[in-house]
C-alpha cells in the first residue's frame, strides 16, 4: 500500500491493516518453505507495508 492510503487510516484501521499484513507474510514464509510460492518479492513488499504502518503509528503518537 502506498504512503498516502495508509496515512489517511485511523489507528484502530492501521493495526488491523498490520495484523492481516502479518498473517499474509506467515503463509507466504510456509510458501516459500514448500517451494509453491509464485512471487517471492511478495514478502518483501509486505514486510515495507509493515514498517510503513509502523511508522505512521509512531508519527500519530
Amino acid at each position: 500500500m502506498k504512503f498516502s492510503e495508509l496515512k489517511s487510516m485511523s489507528d484502530d484501521e492501521l493495526k488491523a491493516k498490520e495484523a492481516d499484513f502479518r498473517k499474509e507474510i506467515f503463509n507466504l514464509t510456509i510458501q516459500k518453505s514448500i517451494g509453491a510460492l509464485e512471487n517471492p518479492k511478495r514478502i518483501k513488499t509486505v514486510k515495507k507495508s509493515i514498517a510503513r504502518i509502523k511508522t505512521i503509528l509512531n508519527e500519530k503518537k
